[in-house]
């Protein structure tokens, strides 16, 4: 029997031999996604493993640092910063497959990629991060990057923001949405709308411009103790804050946006809104080749146990970052924590063929909660919502040294020890 016969007939399952051709390479881990989640594991899996066999696929020529794509929309860096080609940041030792994953077959221990092209594995890590629906919310595409329509969660439009930022004058109305659906950097945008309110403040225009925030969501944060201080933050910059508020339409010749409101009672209606400036977060979705596959739950996620970062149904399956199940705020910082028990889990089922004594993951997130220029409320906090500060100060306060933290001493982290396997 062939190399390409056997593989087909994996445990005794027959597959179409024309979803596994040509046949690529066999790894011992194989990881799909090279943001930080998936770079942070390959690095980190070069180290600990005496002979790395490791795949990383991806298509994408460049890696992003996403979170300072916020103070780029404020005009505080140039886009370029938070760049650097693909090349440069995959490990030594790691093979990098430049392909899209397209369809798992975990009882096969399988992945084919959108080129035709299969790897087979011994152990699996899904990290492609999180699917950003741009054409979830009719007239976003066509009007992004024009007609004041911006978002920071657009690498080529996310200095536009800016300019939408500079442009507003007496009278104009600034919108900044946040969608029903779960969203990577929950605090994202509401980090740009104050730091909207400070440049108006510091050109003496805030009492000019209504700033409002229509959100999907019912409150403003989820952990009381930052809550209360975003909401002294709201008062001081005279914003609205209109919750239930979904986004669902733009008509970006006519400046204006539809939102369906969901009244106490459960019943909806529609509004429209006139606009200057419009800031939309757009509704997010785990990737459609994950969604669609057996890896994932009903939501579409990688089902994996919240603690250990372990497929409930395929024990050598791991996931982590964006994708996974874990029901934690999808931020990079709790990517780091993840990193941390998802190398020593997986390390013990290489070894052991089982997690004999595992690390637990407790939900850990961070969200430093940029307020202005110079100011940043950095909330760190598990699943229960339970603070966790990793500083000897009170973080639920607007602060000097976290925006400090946050504008220099995280970069600096991620792209010199988060990603080289350092978390």
């Amino acid at each position: 029997m062939g190399k390409q016969q056997e593989l087909n007939t994996v445990q005794g399952q027959t597959v179409p031999a024309n979803h596994f051709m040509p046949y690529a390479s066999h790894h011992k881990v194989l990881i799909i996604g090279a943001g930080s989640a998936g770079l942070t594991m390959a690095a980190m899996l070069a180290k600990k493993m005496d002979t790395p066999d490791i795949a990383l696929i991806d298509p994408s020529e460049s890696h992003y640092y996403q979170p300072l794509w916020t103070l780029i929309g404020a005009g505080v860096y140039n886009k370029e910063k938070s760049l650097k080609p693909m090349a440069e940041v995959i490990p030594e030792d790691v093979t990098w497959i430049k392909d899209a994953a397209s369809t798992f077959y975990p009882e096969q221990n399988m992945v084919t990629t959108q080129s035709g092209k299969a790897y087979s594995y011994e152990h699996l890590i899904v990290a492609p991060g999180i699917q950003i629906n741009w054409d979830g919310i009719p007239g976003l595409l066509e009007n992004l990057g024009k007609n004041g329509v911006c978002s920071n969660y657009s690498y080529r439009d996310v200095e536009y923001t800016y300019e939408c930022m500079k442009s507003l004058k007496k009278g104009d109305t600034a919108i900044f949405t946040q969608p029903a659906t779960p969203i990577k950097c929950g605090g994202a945008p509401q980090k740009i709308m104050y730091l909207t309110c400070d440049y108006l403040r510091k050109q003496g225009r805030l009492n000019d411009v209504d700033v409002l925030f229509n959100s999907a969501g019912g409150i403003i944060f989820g952990v009381p103790d930052f809550a209360k201080v975003l909401n002294e933050v709201i008062d001081r910059y005279g914003l609205t804050t209109n919750f239930k508020h979904n986004l669902v339409a733009i008509h970006g010749d006519k400046k204006e946006a539809d939102f369906v409101i969901t009244k106490e009672d459960g019943s909806t209606e529609e509004k429209t809104f006139k606009y200057d400036m419009l800031h939309v977060t757009p509704p997010m979705q785990a990737p459609e080749f994950v969604k669609n596959s057996s890896l994932a739950n009903e939501a579409g996620w990688v089902e994996v146990d919240k603690e250990t970062l372990q497929h409930v149904r395929y024990p050598n399956v791991f996931s982590l970052g964006d994708v996974a199940s874990t029901p934690n705020a999808k931020t990079g910082a709790a990517v780091r924590k993840q990193a941390q028990v998802l190398g020593h889990n997986i390390m013990q089922y290489m070894k052991h063929g089982e997690i004999k004594s595992p690390k637990k993951y407790n939900g850990y997130g961070s969200c430093p909660l940029i307020t202005g220029y110079g100011k940043t409320v950095l909330a760190e906090f598990d699943y229960d919502n339970n603070p966790t500060p990793s500083f000897p100060m009170n973080q639920a306060r607007e602060r000097w040294d976290m925006y400090m933290v946050k504008k220099h001493g995280i970069p600096f982290l991620y792209w010199n020890l988060m990603i080289k396997g350092n978390p």
